[in-house]
């Protein structure tokens, strides 16, 4: 009896520490199961980090690109500020595309995209700032060569306009004859001039007239051009004839001389002797002064 009981107890020993095995052994199964499945969890959050991260890098990526394909110009610092994130994404790219990234390698990749985002954000600020800039100098650019061409535009008008005031001005200031009287004279021996109405005898003419008050005419001596037109239309030339400019023509004349205008209402007179054989003939002369580039007068005398 006591050899039965002492091996019921031996097998119940036995049967103990079976148990504490196999529970051992199941407890090391959960654990190690446990651990798996925690193992499995960290690859899979790093796996999808990484990529969460490489999809950050290509928008980052794509964000410096359009701003650096602008018409901004860009400045040698901005365009080494670009180089450098450029640099930057790609050392990232290389560490992401490795196989298994520790979680000290994962953290530090983080960190540096989170840094890298901000340099990112910073130059597309001064990108866009520049932009604003160049945009305000072209405004201002396109203001000013609006406000210089209508500068040019009133200076050219000013400058006809005042063209135009110095025109009206000489033509205001040009001497007009008053009354004109013409009389041929015959020339005797001695000298004395004798009146005449008949062309065979008549020799010189004396033409007098007077010049209206002008307060805009230079008083001095004014030259003055006298163009003679015989019976038959033609103008009558002589060797001291020559050419002048009166409203706005090229004319020739038949005798030039000057006058003193003083504009007290003088009466004066120019003599012109004949050169011609016979002096004069029949028929009607017509007489024009001129003077100060514009037509003062005319007159006629007819001769027999």
């Amino acid at each position: 009896m006591e050899n039965q009981s002492g091996q019921s107890k031996k097998n119940s020993n036995v049967i103990y520490f079976l148990i504490v095995v196999v529970l051992a052994l199941l407890a090391t199964d959960v654990y190690l199961f446990l651990q798996k499945n925690k193992s499995d969890t960290r690859i899979v959050y790093q796996e999808d980090e990484k990529n969460r991260l490489k999809v950050e890098l290509d928008s980052l990526e794509a964000q410096i690109e359009q701003v650096s394909t602008g018409k901004a110009k860009i400045t040698a610092e901005l365009r080494a500020k670009n180089d450098s994130l450029e640099t930057r994404i790609k050392v990232l790219r290389v560490q992401l595309d490795k196989g298994k990234l520790t979680k000290a390698e994962l953290a530090k990749a983080q960190e540096d995209v989170k840094q890298l985002r901000y340099f990112v954000a910073n130059y597309t600020a001064q990108i866009e700032e520049l932009k604003k800039q160049n945009t305000n100098l072209v405004i201002e650019r396109d203001t000013l060569k609006s406000n210089l061409a209508t500068t040019s535009q009133k200076a050219s008008n000013l400058e006809a306009q005042n063209k135009d005031l110095d025109s009206k001005v000489q033509i205001a200031k040009a001497l007009k004859a008053g009354k004109i009287d013409i009389v041929a004279y015959k020339v005797k021996g001695s000298g004395k001039e004798v009146e005449v109405t008949r062309a065979s005898p008549a020799k010189k003419i004396k033409i007098n007239f007077t010049v209206a008050s002008n307060t805009l005419a230079d008083k001095a001596l004014h030259d003055v051009y006298v163009r003679i037109i015989d019976p038959t239309g033609n103008l009558v030339i002589t060797g001291d004839a020559g050419n002048f400019t009166a409203d706005g023509q090229s004319l020739q004349y038949t005798y030039k001389t000057s006058i003193d205008f003083k504009d007290d209402g003088s009466t004066f007179t120019i003599d012109w002797v004949s050169q011609s054989n016979p002096a004069f003939q029949k028929g009607t002369y017509t007489v024009y002064l001129y003077s100060d580039n514009s037509t003062m007068g005319q007159g006629t005398f007819s001769l027999k």
